[in-house]
């Protein structure tokens, strides 16, 4: 955490964000990729699917409060 955080305070995140945009994010698509293949996400899909009120964009399925 510390070496992120040097990174961020010195500037060499930005740079190498600058530089990474330039080829389209290879990086942090291929890291998305894998995070969404990730065991966890693939329960939370599920779970999600079990309630229809956050597929709706709401927190209260106010037909039943």
């Amino acid at each position: 955490m510390k070496e992120c955080l040097t990174n961020i305070q010195n500037g060499d995140y930005a740079k190498q964000f600058i530089l990474e945009g330039r080829t389209n994010y290879p990086s942090m698509t291929a890291r998305r990729r894998l995070n969404a293949a990730h065991p966890i996400e693939q329960v939370g899909g599920q779970l999600r699917a079990m309630m229809p009120w956050i597929a709706k964009n709401k927190l209260v399925d106010q037909s039943k409060n």
